[in-house]
């Protein structure tokens, strides 16, 4: 337990002798170290000593750490001279306060703090205060090397094709560009709830800086010999949304931009709106949020100026318990709805769950809306009686009716893949390319590893020389994992 000492000193401001009660060590120190300048050594006299004698055996009972000590005394140290004051309305308790010292001592002190912390105070000395030493800022760490990947080599195949390979949306090379901010992508997207708080300015920002990355993603493309991309559908977040949707008039000058660059390199842009896109619905306003889509992806792809080729793909949507019914709304809203800048791009799929190609076609034939045959869902939902040579055969000459240049799209399971939901997820590469594909037509290659995959396949196939500094290494072992709820992963991997 700290004992509580009393001693008696003359006041330097009224010359009268009061009690002072000093309660904690700190207080006794800055008396002890402060006593040769405040009083007199006649002032002092027997009682001080008394004082200092009852000082040493309290401090050798109470250990204070090294590191506090040493900043007391340093803030000691560095403090103006002090007066004791009497506070007459205390009881006589003493306390401390800055002496009213003349600008020149503050200087003085100043520059010694200066000299010992290596610290600019000239702003201080010039106001005639005392502040704290400033913090030296930290030295930025230098930039680590650039990694050194080994890429394995990959077996050789042959084929006729020499169309165009794409990917979709993503380039994981400039995406993971270190640091984080440095990274370049066109899919940033937010929720509601933040529109709400930073207003429609900051969305429409999001698609500002969206739309400049696609020019940086159009010039990568370039130099590495891809010259087909599907857009990101996140690319001005919310546009289409019933309350929060916006005109892209504000950025139009900057997708002109984009789709000048991407036409003087002979890139095609295409963009494949997500899976709500429902024009079979029986709810009328899914059909309208459907439309409302559609219409959004129609004006980024005018606002380019990309030609025919610039095609938006949906699938055929949920049967709602009547496949026939569905099929006849669908068509329907294609024929009577749908605005004919979005009729002019509009282009369907076949899916690997409710609607084959042999679904799809007859609606396509009477239309004259061109079919994209997906490979990888035609195995999953394939159409009786109608191989897929047939499919292409029909799907293609559609195309080059209404003037557009055939595409397909072509992925692959996961190694080890059972049931439909691991059997529907696409693999990170793709080992082969499919057979009798027409030197006229484009394919996209849906596939994890996105631009990746489609330089793997140059290097298997011989299609395009590839650049070793933009070559990234597979994962050694890859997952089957599907993005599902965490209970049927759980369960999953129990019974693995």
């Amino acid at each position: 337990m700290i004992r509580s000492t009393s001693s008696t000193l003359e006041s330097p401001v009224s010359g009268s002798r009061v009690m002072t009660s000093v309660d904690t060590i700190q207080e006794r120190r800055m008396l002890r170290s402060r006593k040769a300048e405040v009083c007199s050594p006649s002032a002092r006299g027997a009682q001080v000593e008394e004082e200092e004698s009852d000082l040493t055996p309290l401090e050798d009972q109470v250990e204070v750490p090294k590191k506090r000590a040493k900043a007391r005394r340093k803030r000691i140290s560095t403090s103006q001279g002090a007066s004791l004051k009497a506070d007459k309305s205390g009881g006589g308790n003493v306390k401390l306060s800055p002496a009213m010292g003349t600008n020149s001592d503050k200087i003085s002190e100043a520059k010694k703090r200066k000299r010992s912390h290596d610290v600019d105070d000239a702003a201080t000395l010039e106001r005639g205060e005392l502040e704290e030493p400033l913090r030296l800022k930290r030295r930025k760490r230098p930039a680590k090397p650039e990694p050194v990947y080994i890429i394995p080599d990959v077996e050789k195949k042959e084929t006729t094709f020499r169309g165009r390979l794409g990917y979709a949306c993503l380039n994981t090379v400039l995406r993971n560009n270190k640091p984080v901010s440095e990274g370049i992508f066109c899919s940033r997207t937010c929720r509601i709830n933040s529109i709400k708080k930073n207003g429609m300015d900051w969305v429409k920002d999001l698609g500002r800086q969206n739309a400049e990355d696609m020019l940086k993603i159009i010039e990568w493309n370039e130099r590495n010999g891809i010259h087909f991309m599907r857009v990101s559908s996140e690319m001005f977040p919310f546009a289409s949304h019933e309350i929060y949707g916006y005109s892209l008039d504000y950025c139009a000058p900057l997708l002109a931009q984009v789709g000048t660059l991407a036409k003087k390199y002979g890139h095609r842009l295409t963009t494949h709106p997500g899976q709500f896109t429902q024009l079979g619905s029986p709810r009328e306003a899914v059909v309208r949020s459907s439309i409302r889509e559609l219409e959004y992806h129609a004006e980024m792809l005018d606002f380019m100026g990309v030609d025919q080729d610039g095609v938006m793909i949906i699938h055929g949507g949920g049967v709602y318990g009547d496949k026939e019914s569905a099929l006849a709304r669908m068509k329907n809203v294609i024929r009577d709805d749908l605005p004919p800048e979005v009729r002019a791009r509009l282009v369907l799929e076949n899916d690997e769950l409710c609607y084959n190609a042999a679904d799809l076609l007859p609606i396509c034939t009477e239309l004259d809306i061109p079919l994209v045959f997906d490979y990888h869902h035609d195995m999953l939902n394939p159409s009786p009686r109608l191989p897929p040579s047939a499919i292409m055969e029909q799907a293609n000459e559609i195309f080059r009716r209404r003037g557009i240049k055939p595409k397909q799209h072509y992925s692959e399971p996961r190694d080890g893949a059972v049931g439909v939901m691991e059997l529907r997820a696409h693999s990170n590469r793709c080992q082969s390319l499919p057979k009798g594909l027409p030197d006229d037509m484009d394919l996209m290659i849906e596939a994890k590893d996105k631009e990746q995959a489609v330089l793997h396949l140059y290097r298997i196939y011989n299609l395009h020389s590839v650049r070793r500094e933009s070559l990234r290494p597979p994962v050694e072992k890859e997952t089957r994992e599907t993005r599902g709820r965490k209970s049927a992963r759980k369960s999953r991997s129990q019974k693995t």
